[in-house]
């Protein structure tokens, strides 16, 4: 498996896959019993490599006694960054979390989102280079979630890798550049999300007086899923079939009430994926 400098990488599998002993190899807080693990070119592990990682785990406790001030200046002091640099860095990143308001309260009077958020920033206090992220948008609400993928998109943006793991795929369907699927620690797919959106749609069309015949000759440009009564289900490569399709319905005689495409969705191919591998 290799993730590219510079992009958003999905790190998905079923409960039990790997993916959180992954990262904490990667991170060199476990060893692995074989194989090898690199991190900006160096074997993982390696502490001039881990000064330059920012880590959000999917379990995490902070100094509740602590305001978000006094949080991140400590994790800064940390990570070796000077305190004239946090002096200006630590409001900055409570404004782009959205706490600024509740800088001044202590982390025990905070929601679950609220340290969430928190969280994240302490991951970015350093600005590292690689940035993972386990379950980042646990227990966010629709807005905090947006706010965490435009961070995320934010920090691509200025150069810095960020690997992502999460249960949340729609988040990870339009966040991440590419993806890779996992089981029993093994790669078993990967997907440039970019081209692939462009790739298999789903159709679903309402057509009466549809003919056996009419119907199968659609496998001309896709594959005919299901026909059931006036309900017609097929997929096709790309949007190009669409056009063949419809045109092939109606001068089959059929009359056409609705025609909607619907590219396949990344929660659809995780579910494919997993099921082909387990011969379901």
């Amino acid at each position: 498996m290799t993730v590219n400098r510079g992009e958003i990488f999905g790190f998905l599998g079923p409960n039990g896959a790997g993916k959180s002993t992954s990262i904490k190899m990667l991170l060199g807080l476990v060893r692995p019993s074989s194989g090898e693990a690199f991190v900006l070119g160096t074997p993982s592990g390696d502490v001039e490599v881990r000064r330059k990682i920012g880590f959000l785990p999917e379990t995490f406790r902070f100094y509740e006694w602590m305001t978000p001030d006094e949080l991140l200046h400590l994790h800064g002091r940390l990570c070796g960054v000077p305190q004239a640099q946090l002096r200006e860095r630590v409001p900055a990143l409570i404004e782009m979390v959205g706490l600024t308001p509740h800088r001044g309260k202590r982390l025990q009077a905070f929601s679950k989102g609220m340290m969430q958020r928190i969280g994240l920033a302490q991951a970015l206090v350093h600005e590292p280079e690689v940035i993972f992220l386990d379950e980042p948008t646990s227990g966010l609400d629709p807005m905090g979630r947006r706010l965490v993928r435009d961070i995320i998109r934010a920090q691509r943006d200025r150069g810095a890798t960020v690997f992502l793991n999460s249960h949340l795929l729609s988040e990870i369907e339009v966040t991440c550049d590419r993806v890779c699927f996992i089981r029993e620690g093994e790669v078993i797919a990967g997907h440039d999300l970019h081209t692939w959106s462009q790739g298999e749609i789903s159709v679903q069309a309402t057509v009466h007086k549809l003919s056996q015949e009419a119907a199968q000759g659609v496998s001309r440009w896709g594959k005919l899923v299901d026909l059931d009564g006036e309900r017609l289900t097929l997929t096709v490569p790309s949007n190009d079939s669409l056009p063949h399709v419809l045109r092939h319905l109606v001068a089959s005689g059929a009359e056409v009430y609705a025609f909607t495409p619907k590219r396949i969705s990344l929660e659809e191919m995780f579910v494919k994926i997993m099921g082909e591998d387990r011969g379901l």
